[in-house]
């Protein structure tokens, strides 16, 4: 788990959180609402402007969630939370594909990455 007690909330002007500034010597590192570092230590005002610029509509991405078999699937967050991210299987607004959530926890582990231009790979069905 991590200690999140040093990390300072910010919120753009309308109230909707945007990530965290965490001290670190004389600086302050921006984390994401996936609880990625997105900085090195800045100053103050760098990190919020990096916070804010960010924004939230990263998580409206598609993500890569890499299985341990080293299969990849196409993910979309269902849940960001500080107490743990939900993502579900990409169905690609087939209402009758099946609901396939992962539990994360939080921060983001390292499996999960933005998309990009990686090619879908699926797990072999259970039993072949």
């Amino acid at each position: 788990m991590t200690d999140r007690s040093a990390w300072v909330e910010h919120r753009r002007p309308d109230g909707e959180r945007v990530g965290w500034m965490l001290p670190d010597g004389d600086g302050f590192i921006a984390i994401d609402l996936l609880g990625r570092h997105v900085t090195e230590p800045v100053d103050w005002l760098t990190a919020e402007e990096t916070l804010d610029e960010r924004g939230i509509g990263y998580l409206a991405e598609p993500y890569r969630l890499t299985l341990d078999s080293g299969h990849s699937i196409r993910m979309r967050h269902a849940e960001v939370s500080p107490t743990g991210i939900r993502a579900k299987l990409d169905d690609f607004g087939d209402v009758s594909a099946p609901q396939l959530y992962y539990d994360l926890g939080f921060p983001a582990p390292e499996s999960l990455a933005e998309w990009g231009a990686e090619p879908v790979t699926w797990p072999a069905p259970p039993g072949s």
